[in-house]
């Protein structure tokens, strides 16, 4: 299989009545799998991830309880749970950790949030909802309006919408490593 022996990491979370997006978290879950890869979902605690049309999900660890070092990437869903996400000091560090090792950042939508207070947008170009360009320009982005934007290890994309162009971009990346 194209990705065998790949470990990815989802990250879950919600905040409040902000939730994750369904789509955006399982669409790249199952695509992955599909292709050989070995995914966990990692959130930061609690034992399930209420999400934006129902369907709750439950990680498989913690991500204060793993490194960089085990993963080959790590892919980011969007909603508005970015923003609980980024106020997590081990999930912006495993993030950056991953990033520093050249390990695929995976982030769509509002997920954009968690790179940006990782510091690992500047000079990188990115796309994201356009209604937070500005925080990625911010963050030393060039965001640009494409259904996906590949810069080096990261892969970004707008909506869920573009999950197919996403989601063929990361197991792309992944299987040329």
């Amino acid at each position: 299989m194209l990705l065998s022996g790949k470990r990815i990491a989802v990250l879950a979370e919600d905040l409040y009545e902000d939730l994750y997006e369904d789509l955006e978290l399982w669409y790249p879950y199952f695509r992955l799998i599909e292709a050989g890869a070995e995914v966990v979902i990692l959130g930061t605690g609690k034992e399930r991830f209420e999400s934006k049309r129902g369907l709750p999900v439950k990680p498989d660890g913690r991500v204060e309880d793993v490194t960089a070092g085990e993963f080959d990437g790590v892919v980011i869903p969007g909603g508005y749970a970015p923003d609980k996400m980024r106020r997590h000091p081990q999930l912006v560090a495993f993030v950056r950790a991953l990033h520093e090792r050249g390990a695929l950042v995976g982030f769509i939508c509002h997920a954009g949030w968690v790179p940006a207070s990782a510091d690992i947008l500047r000079g990188r170009r990115v796309t994201s909802a356009v209604s937070i360009r500005d925080d990625l320009v911010n963050a030393g982005g060039e965001w640009v309006d494409e259904a996906v934007v590949r810069d080096g290890n990261l892969v970004s994309s707008r909506n869920p919408h573009d999950l197919p162009a996403f989601c063929r971009a990361i197991i792309e990346h992944l299987s040329a490593r």
